[in-house]
Parts: C-alpha cells; structure tokens; sequence
C-alpha cells in the first residue's frame, strides 16, 4: 500500500494526518461537504507533507469517448487554478465516485472507470504533476488504481468506515463541518417535483405568463411589475420567517405549503427580469438572507414543466446567499443547477467562477450595499423621482455584474471543469424568457410591422406555455 501523510489545516490549527487510501476515502466528504456521488473530484497537494490546496468537482461522462479531453480540461484546470492562487501543486489526488448501474457489481465499475483513472494521471503527469493516488469510491467500497498490492489493496475492494469512527470524522465534528448527504439529495432539494401540485403550479404559470410578459416588455409596465415583484417577494419572505419551525427533514414541504402556485408564478417570472433579480440579490445578509434562501429554494422547486429553464434565477440567487453566507458546499450546487438549466445565465457564470476560485464576496456584497443605499437615500430625498425605474436599475445591474466580473476575472481561468452544465434536450416550443432582455424597450409606433409583431409574440406567449416542453 502507498503511504501518504497529507495534513488538513494551516499551522495555526489543528491538524490531521491522513495515511494511506483508506483515511483519503474518509476524508473526501468532509473536503466537499457532501458525498460526491457520479462524480470525479481532483485535489491538489503541496508541500512535502502535502496539504491539500484547491480542488475540482464534475459528472464523470457517460460516454468514454469524452473521457480523454475531459481528463486534459480538468488537468489544466486544477494546476493552471492553483498557481493562480497559491503554488503549482506538487501532487494531485484523484477520486472516482460512481455507484454500480443496473446489473452491475461495485468491482465492475470499479474496472469501467480503470481507463478514466488511467487517463487524468497521464494528463496530469504531461504536466509535469504526478498523481499520488487514484481511489474509485463505490458501493460502500474503495479501490486503489495505483496500489498493485493485493495484500493491502484486494480486487474486490476495501469497505469504508463506518461514519464518525474515524480520526477525520472526529475532528470535522470538533471543528463544526457538516457532511449533508449526498450530491443528488441536495440537488433533490433544489428540483421540481412530479405530481398534481406541479400541473397546477404549471396552469398558474401558463396563466401568469400571458398578463407579465407583455407588461416587462412595454418600458412603463416593466417598472411596475418590478416593484410588484419586489413586494410580493417581502410578503411571502415575512411569511416564512413568522411560520413555525418544523423539523429539518419536513422543512422544505413546510415552506412550500406557504406558497401559493399564483404567488409563485408571478415571482417566477418577475425575476425573469435581469434588473429585478438583482434587485432581490441584496437580500443577503443576516435574517434577511435566510428567509431569502428559503424563498428561492421554493421557487426554484415551482419551475416544472417547461418553466425549467426559468430556476436559473432563483437558482443563482439561492446561489449567491450561500456564497454570501459562507455555505460554499450549497453555493456550488445551486450554481451548477443554474448552469445546467441555462448555461448561458451570466450571473450564474460569474458567481460560480468567483466561487471556485475560493474568492471573497465582500466585494459584490459592498457593491449591492452601495446601491441599496443610494437607492434609499434618493426615495427619502426624492431626487430619483425623475428618472424613470428602468433606467436606475439598468446602470445599478450593470454595476453589480461588472463588480462581480472584475472578481471572477482577478483569479482567471476558472475550474469550471467543477459542476459542468449537463446537456439538456430542448423541444422547439418553450416559454420564452426576458432575462437578457436590455432594460429599455422602445415603444412601438401603432400599426408598424414591430407592433404587429410584438403582438403576435404576445399571443404566442400566451399559447406556446401550455404545450412547450423542455
């Protein structure tokens, strides 16, 4: 068996030595947050005692013919990140985590993914970067790929610990890290069921769908439904803060009886609206911040059907308050659901790079400070009673996504090799979305060919929602 002494912690605090594939297969939840199912995870070491520096998270791709170029990306990736940060990594761990699929035994996939592991070594070491060990985590068992001893390393595996015997899981609970679940239940949590709630959740958004969208169109209706927006979004976060608390395991249930699909759908798709949504993004602090992650989980949840592409912005706000609060685990999720519903959602992209690079989001958080301040003092003052609302809150949107550009962009190239969107299949007729949408939309002159147009895309809207699907 490899011997391997790689400590967690800065000089500082406490540290833990983790010897040999065993303690590494304990630790990686702990090093995640969560279990990291069908995933490959990538760590970089430094040092001679190797201290564990960035790491990197993505699907392990169904097809082996991506196996290669996905291994060079992440390669890449982790050490190009890594000197950005800190240092160029004198090692990199590599775990495979997948359980078996139908009909299929733990060892089997174990020697499935064998090719996969193969790969990412070679691609780290044309970089000049060895792989310490390679594990396949799996049904309760784990491999070496880089232990040829079958005394230590069996072929049909080791199983792992028992949770919280270990040194590791002793020292995460002394140290307050929480391991929740696994990677498919916190993206359960954030997903939209199947059942008749979902088809009324759908009709209500049909029915919300046809009155909105025109409105956030036409540059007088798209200040108005903003504000409509806004303060229907403070009712129902007042609402959650003053209901009961339940257990955790019936919370979620708990806050979507709280929610009308009506109430939902007109959220939903008032934060359609780039400027709306950044709006609500600063709601991100304190007790505030709470009731807003519980609220755009909700409606994350209430985007069935072919609205899925509408959870990119409760996602990415869900996203952004759990960056903002410290829960990087959560902020990484939410923003990789967001990717894969539109993995052209810029805010998304921005945050989840920033988020991966390990950056501080004091900087956005100052930014939306500043806006919400001077956004206060002018209604006090009454010097914004001028302007009209889309234009306020088109050159405050633009602040806030260069604020959160310049971040991202201060680490370069992101680990977006992390969470890469997953392809989705999309049928031809689906809602249509007004994010991207510029803030100001000119009015038509009456009877030219764009106000026939636009008439004819209104009543579109109004039909295609019933019968799209995504």
């Amino acid at each position: 068996m490899n011997n391997h002494h790689e400590s967690i912690g800065s000089s500082d605090t406490q540290q833990i030595t983790l010897r040999g594939p065993a303690e590494l297969a304990d630790a990686l939840p702990y090093l995640m947050g969560f279990h990291p199912n069908d995933s490959v995870v990538m760590v970089a070491l430094h040092g001679g005692r190797g201290r564990f520096g960035g790491r990197l998270r993505m699907g392990i791709p169904s097809a082996p013919g991506e196996w290669a170029p996905v291994a060079d990306q992440l390669a890449q990736c982790l050490v190009a990140g890594s000197e950005k940060r800190e240092a160029r990594p004198d090692a990199i761990v590599v775990f495979l985590c997948q359980d078996p699929a139908e009909g299929e035994s733990a060892s089997q996939t174990m020697e499935r993914l064998r090719p996969f592991a193969q790969l990412l070594r070679t691609a780290c070491g044309a970089l000049d970067v060895p792989v310490l060990e390679a594990l396949c985590i799996s049904d309760g068992r784990y491999w070496s790929y880089c232990c040829p001893d079958a005394r230590c390393c069996p072929v049909e595996g080791n199983p792992l610990a028992l949770p919280g015997t270990t040194v590791m899981a002793a020292a995460a609970a002394y140290a307050g890290v929480q391991v929740r679940g696994t990677l498919r239940d916190m993206e359960a949590q954030l997903a939209p069921g199947e059942s008749a709630q979902a088809q009324e959740q759908e009709r209500a958004l049909d029915s919300a769908g046809a009155v909105l969208v025109s409105r956030i169109l036409d540059v007088h209706g798209r200040g108005e439904v903003a504000s409509e927006t806004l303060a229907l979004a403070r009712v129902l976060m007042r609402r959650l803060e003053s209901a009961p608390p339940v257990g955790a395991a019936g919370s979620d249930a708990a806050d979507d009886a709280l929610v009308t699909p009506e109430e939902a759908a007109a959220v939903i798709l008032g934060l359609q609206d780039r400027e709306t949504r950044d709006r609500a993004a600063e709601w991100m602090e304190g007790r505030e911040a709470e009731t807003a992650l519980r609220l755009w989980r909700v409606l994350a949840r209430r985007c069935v059907g072919p609205y899925v592409e509408h959870s990119a912005a409760p996602l990415t706000l869900a996203g952004w308050v759990s960056w903002s609060t410290g829960d990087e685990s959560a902020a990484r999720v939410a923003l990789g659901l967001a990717l894969r519903a539109d993995p052209h959602y810029t805010f998304a992209q921005l945050l989840h790079q920033a988020c991966n690079q390990g950056l501080d989001p004091e900087t956005l958080r100052r930014c939306l400070r500043e806006e919400r301040g001077s956004r206060e003092a002018g209604e006090r003052h009454g010097s914004g009673a001028q302007e009209p609302a889309a234009p306020r809150q088109e050159r405050a949107a633009g602040k806030q996504e260069r604020a959160a550009g310049r971040q991202a962009r201060t680490a370069g190239r992101p680990e977006t090799g992390s969470d890469r969107p997953r392809a989705r299949l999309r049928a031809a007729k689906r809602p249509r979305r007004v994010t991207d949408r510029p803030a100001r939309v000119a009015a038509p002159r009456p009877g030219s060919a764009t106000a026939r147009r636009r008439a004819r895309e209104t009543r579109r809207l109004g039909h295609q929602s019933a019968e799209g699907h995504i």
